[in-house]
């Protein structure tokens, strides 16, 4: 019998490169075929067999006995993954896509369906940021004693293993980018990682909220939800930092460095953010971007995050 899945070719050949990868996507059919059958789902015949695929997670439209449309999604394991039921719990449903079900360890997810055509890399820029701004005063929590709480990081605790690891990455990979650069960072670490430990406004950030990761919901007024969470607790303006580093065509040619500033700031007025703290942790984020990118080989994504936190400084 066939599999109920094949593996998109994209997201195939971006994990046949390590031997976890390559274990993923050997075990990925069966793991498909018994979600199926523990959630009482099959494949959505009107989306032919087709699996859909983020960067990270097989997605497969399925119907539940009822005729319900739903997604089964199965993402690589890794540790930004790990964040992601507890945060659409904790959301459930209001600015994100809901959590139907999933299984004991949470590398199952029965998802809504949302429409995958219609997303925010297809509206213009103004009425995206607005959008955007609206999801993120709906999806910032304030902690209370739900037991999903514990498995999302502290952002603080982090900028503190940033203040150690950035200036060992850096000398390590033969000082990519000038140090004044790196001391922008490690400033940031100090003052904002300090500020977030003590900070009574700290909340859940879906921390890669980009233009891709905004589906509207069905229908043709279907409001718009945030998938794909990689979420922690800590400052709400550190989900800026990957709208700004997206859809850098946009851009006026004239005066990038102009424009990129005034998205950032239309952001923040759309978010009800503090210009200065979505600058600092933004400058961090791509600052540890670039040594990321460096690590694997790919210089214009460097090159790329390098000139976004040079523009900000």
């Amino acid at each position: 019998m066939a599999p109920a899945v094949v593996v998109p070719d994209a997201l195939r050949r971006r994990y046949l490169g390590s031997r976890a990868g390559r274990t993923w996507l050997q075990e990925l059919p069966d793991r498909v075929e018994a979600g199926l059958a523990a959630f009482r789902l099959v494949p959505d015949p009107a989306a032919g067999g087709q699996a859909w695929h983020g960067h990270g997670a097989l997605v497969l439209p399925v119907l539940s006995t009822a005729g319900s449309p739903a997604v089964l999604k199965l993402p690589f394991p890794h540790p930004e993954a790990a964040t992601e039921a507890a945060a659409l719990q904790l959301w459930n449903g209001r600015g994100a896509v809901r959590l139907l079900d999933q299984d004991a360890a949470g590398t199952c997810l029965v998802l809504e369906r949302l429409n995958p055509e219609r997303t925010l890399l297809d509206v213009d820029l103004p009425e995206a940021v607005r959008i955007w701004g609206s999801l993120v005063r709906v999806l910032s929590l304030s902690e209370t004693e739900s037991p999903q709480w514990a498995a999302i990081p502290s952002l603080a605790e982090r900028a503190e293993q940033l203040s150690d690891e950035l200036p060992a990455d850096w000398d390590a990979l033969d000082r990519p980018f000038e140090r004044w650069l790196l001391e922008a960072a490690l400033e940031v670490c100090q003052t904002r990682g300090a500020v977030g430990r003590r900070s009574a406004g700290d909340v859940l950030v879906h921390a890669d909220l980009h233009y891709a990761n905004v589906l509207a919901r069905p229908g043709a007024g279907g409001d718009y939800a945030a998938i794909d969470p990689q979420a922690v607790f800590g400052e709400p303006e550190y989900a800026v930092a990957p709208m700004l580093w997206n859809r850098l065509q946009d851009l006026d040619p004239e005066a990038p460095e102009d424009a990129l500033l005034a998205r950032l700031e239309g952001l923040c007025a759309a978010a009800g953010l503090d210009r200065s703290a979505a600058v600092d942790w933004s400058i961090l984020r791509e600052v540890a971007n670039a040594l990321e990118y460096v690590r694997l080989g790919l210089r214009a994504d460097a090159a790329r995050s390098v000139w976004v936190a040079s523009a900000l400084s």
